[in-house]
């Protein structure tokens, strides 16, 4: 998919400095860090609902817990 994105001018002069440094296009980069966000949300959700099922499944435990 082709998309058009306006990047503020002093974000544009980092990454085609990185992008030279690391001998690849700010393009590339780009989708490195959406593929970060992505991983960083998914890992979040991930996480709560972890929690989620401890308190639950371990409701009783918990509380036993907390009253020791």
């Amino acid at each position: 998919m082709a998309m058009n994105l306006r990047v503020p001018a002093d974000l544009d002069r980092e990454l085609e400095q990185l992008a030279v440094e690391e001998h690849t296009s700010k393009s590339a980069l780009l989708l490195q860090g959406a593929e970060l966000v992505l991983q960083r949300h998914r890992r979040r959700r991930e996480i709560a609902a972890s929690i989620e099922f401890v308190k639950s499944h371990d409701a009783e435990l918990l509380t036993r817990l907390a009253d020791a």
